[in-house]
């Protein structure tokens, strides 16, 4: 079994809302960082933590960045960073399986079920063996203290619910053998 890490090039996290209820407004985080033990022929050993740059957030809108770093939402200054910590791994099939593990946000942590699949493997002679994931779930932003209530004609300016997909590569690291060990 090979040493796996996660390909930050390869690596997003994505979230969508609903703006009045009729469009879905999109973004990412720029920055952040993952790592974890892990056994792809044995997801349940596996472990994950990720730490996001709240800063980081894009939404191809810059007054509505701002607005997403600020007191309503993210409040960047007093919460510079999202985690995510892994607390329990089970595959459902060969490509399929949850993700269960803490979630904090603000300050505030819940646990939270990802849905994860598999998209594949592929042998990169030239960046080494790699995997593919995607995971998905939903959060209620108002569980983590993001409390904005504005409405306009009886519709919520901001969903409560937020749709959470994230995609990401592992490479296995190729270990070098001691000098003087070849057979």
């Amino acid at each position: 079994m090979g040493t796996w890490k996660f390909d930050p090039m390869h690596t997003q996290v994505e979230f969508s809302a609903k703006h009045l209820g009729m469009m879905t407004v999109r973004g990412h985080f720029a920055e952040l960082t993952a790592s974890g033990d892990l056994y792809p022929d044995q997801p349940e050993r596996s472990s994950v933590t990720v730490t996001i740059n709240t800063a980081s957030i894009r939404t191809h809108n810059e007054q509505r960045d701002n607005d997403l770093r600020a007191s309503n939402f993210l409040e960047v200054d007093k919460f510079p960073t999202i985690t995510f910590k892994s607390t329990k791994i089970e595959p459902k099939s060969a490509d399929r399986g949850t993700l269960t593990g803490d979630l904090t946000i603000k300050g505030v942590t819940h646990p939270v079920t990802l849905n994860v699949v598999k998209y594949g493997e592929f042998d990169d002679p030239m960046m080494g063996h790699r995997i593919g994931y995607a995971a998905e779930t939903k959060i209620n932003r108002k569980d983590f203290g993001m409390r904005f209530d504005m409405m306009l004609d009886g519709k919520f300016v901001v969903s409560n619910d937020i749709q959470i997909n994230i995609e990401g590569e592992l490479v296995e690291a190729k270990v070098k053998e001691p000098a003087g060990t070849s057979a």
